[in-house]
């Protein structure tokens, strides 16, 4: 297993040799420091935990500065950590570059989708209307609640609320394009977020 953490920087299109266009979502992956290495004997299990984007030092806690410092490097906005790793092919302060990864690879791609406040069951869940005729009374309404004898909102019932802002991950996205230089992968398709937004990039596992 192999991953690393990003920013999502928007979308474009390539263009492939047979002239086909492509879209593409790119993304700022890295450079990452490895903050800790974590084993079974102290922790339990085995993985690294990773760190992306610099924090100031005055919005950082004395923990956190002290931790970063282990791995001689600064505060970090965005920690992860990435299990199922050869622990010995990392080391601590060891930096994480685009080129781990290569095209022709797959990816699965996690990141926070975006948020669109409070919305009702036809925007949130894809529920038709009533009729819009005055008499009607029921127009974009949530519907029947179902039994009164239950006395309670069933378990997974779809009512209006807060939509979007939910951890989301994309699968077997294709690598495209690796730029090592400007630290730049290019997957196929979309991945979620707006612009600007952490993600976290790591090797398919179904495939």
């Amino acid at each position: 297993m192999k991953g690393i953490l990003g920013k999502k920087l928007g979308m474009t299109q390539v263009f492939t040799p047979e002239g086909n266009v492509v879209p593409v979502t790119v993304i700022e992956a890295g450079p990452c420091v490895v903050l800790q290495k974590k084993d079974v004997e102290n922790d339990g299990y085995e993985a690294i935990q990773i760190g992306y984007a610099d924090k100031k030092a005055k919005r950082s806690t004395k923990p956190e500065v002290g931790h970063a410092k282990k791995a001689n490097t600064t505060p970090k906005r965005y920690v992860k950590e990435l299990r199922g790793v050869d622990l010995s092919q990392f080391e601590v302060g060891q930096e994480l570059k685009a080129d781990i990864f290569a095209e022709g690879e797959f990816v699965d791609v996690t990141g926070i989708s975006k948020g669109k406040g409070f919305a009702g069951v036809i925007k949130r869940w894809g529920q038709s209307r009533g009729p819009m005729s005055h008499g009607s009374r029921y127009h974009r309404g949530p519907g029947s609640m179902g039994s009164i004898q239950a006395n309670r909102v069933p378990k997974g019932k779809r009512l209006p609320g807060h939509m979007g802002s939910e951890t989301v991950t994309i699968q077997n996205l294709e690598v495209v394009k690796v730029d090592a230089e400007r630290n730049v992968i290019l997957v196929k398709g979309s991945i979620p977020g707006p612009r600007n937004s952490f993600v976290n990039v790591k090797q398919a596992i179904k495939k």
